[in-house]
């Protein structure tokens, strides 16, 4: 796809802020936020251009079989997750097939992307229960206008464990798999590479990972698959698995990795810097209201379908259409529109977690965080780990001791500060910076 044509197909109109967004034509989302696309040469031949491939399916009256593989190795998804769901639904709203891989085999490997060392393998149960939170997350039993896939539709999305091809591989077949790469080219994957030159392990089963995930398509018969960047060699390793089996080599479509709050790294939940999909409107609005503004722009594009043309030129209206958009996207407009109303009641009241100083700011709107189950007494810092304010213990010792936590308005100053038992805490509004509150209930 050359620059002319992702200029022209990125360009569209949006509806004003504000209005619920129509659906934006394919070709508009295809090219929104993309990072890169391959082949994209200038051939007509609709293996060589994704233009072409569409073109043939819609006079052959057939979908595409769009295809995202996700590994459950945790339980939750947050926005930088997101990313390619969301563009998986473009394909959904198109009339598009998405098939979406539950990695229930390959999880227990490990991806070794990113890693800089053998990952530790998960049980099959702890896979299967993180599965499940993951299709709920994704909106599975909700209404598609609702859900971040379309899960109602019929011919809209199939949902596949690829248990269902890889466990039954006899070893011939893995051999077979294993004749189609060289360690050669294993060790041109960056992580490989970097782990080899510095003596660090490679365990060899970690080989197989991007040989099965590539199987995963010829499995599938994809036309296209999803990734973020940093999966690139394994969305080509699907391509030349499927030309080794006599199918047309899908597409690989690569999306960036979004930055987390802190505008510098990515968004991982081991980094604390994350906005989760299940977050309340509250938290969610606040924590996106405050995000550096280098990275406003990226998460205009790649987390609404907002005309960043037609928005306001000021840095912080940007921000707070940005922190509105995608807060109303996961929760609807109203509870969006209350979430902003009471963030800003939530500054006016000099956020002493009283509940109603503030113009129009409501009680219940501050998100709950029970202390049931906690042994007591226990320490300032563990408290703000224990509730997962922060992502670890020393965070939370961090944090207090830079002065950014309060307890109904009164900072606290002291980590080691201790709490004699959960009814000296009930009621109270613990805070974290400008964006992160917690009604403690016992």
């Amino acid at each position: 796809m050359g620059e002319a044509e992702h200029a022209n197909q990125v360009a569209h109109q949006a509806e004003p802020p504000g209005e619920p967004l129509a659906v934006p034509p394919l070709a508009d989302a295809l090219a929104r936020g993309l990072a890169d696309l391959f082949p994209a040469g200038k051939d007509p031949d609709p293996d060589q251009r994704l233009e072409a491939r569409l073109a043939e399916a819609e006079r052959q009256g057939r979908p595409l079989r769009v295809k995202l593989g996700i590994d459950p190795t945790g339980s939750d998804i947050h926005l930088g997750h997101s990313l390619l769901f969301r563009k998986l639904r473009a394909f959904q709203n198109a009339g598009h097939t998405a098939v979406l891989i539950i990695g229930d085999f390959t999880a227990r490997i490990g991806d070794p992307t990113g890693k800089s060392s053998t990952r530790v393998q998960l049980d099959a149960a702890a896979v299967e229960a993180n599965a499940a939170t993951y299709l709920a997350q994704l909106g599975q039993g909700q209404p598609p206008e609702r859900s971040l896939l379309d899960f109602e539709t019929p011919g809209r999305l199939e949902v596949r464990r690829n248990s269902e091809w890889l466990a039954g591989l006899a070893l011939p077949q893995v051999i077979e798999l294993l004749g189609i790469s060289t360690v050669g080219q294993m060790l041109a994957k960056e992580d490989f590479a970097n782990r080899y030159g510095s003596g660090t392990p490679i365990s060899l089963h970690e080989f197989l990972y991007p040989l099965l995930q590539g199987y995963d398509s010829v499995a599938v018969a994809a036309d296209l698959e999803l990734g973020g960047t940093d999966q690139k060699f394994n969305v080509a390793m699907g391509r030349d698995m499927q030309r080794h089996f006599g199918q047309r080599p899908q597409f690989g479509l690569l999306l960036p990795i979004l930055p987390g709050l802190d505008g510098v790294q990515k968004m991982s939940k081991s980094l604390g810097n994350t906005v989760g999909l299940m977050e309340d409107p509250l938290s969610m609005y606040s924590k996106l209201e405050k995000v550096p503004d280098a990275v406003v722009e990226d998460y205009l594009t790649l987390l609404t379908d907002l005309d960043t043309a037609a928005l306001p030129t000021n840095p912080r209206e940007r921000q707070k259409a940005m922190a509105l958009e995608v807060t109303a996207s996961r929760h609807g407009r109203d509870a969006a529109l209350q979430a902003q109303a009471d963030a800003a009641a939530l500054v006016t009241a000099g956020l002493t977690g009283t509940g109603g100083a503030g113009d129009g700011l409501q009680a219940d709107s501050v998100p709950e965080a029970s202390l049931a189950g906690l042994a007591f007494p226990l320490k300032a810092f563990y408290l703000l780990s224990a509730l997962q304010v922060c992502a670890s213990s020393s965070e939370g010792r961090r944090q207090i001791q830079g002065g950014g936590v309060k307890l109904d308005g009164e900072k606290l100053s002291d980590p080691n500060q201790e709490f004699a038992s959960a009814e000296d805490l009930d009621g109270k509004v613990l805070q974290m910076g400008k964006k992160t509150f917690r009604r403690l209930v016992a």
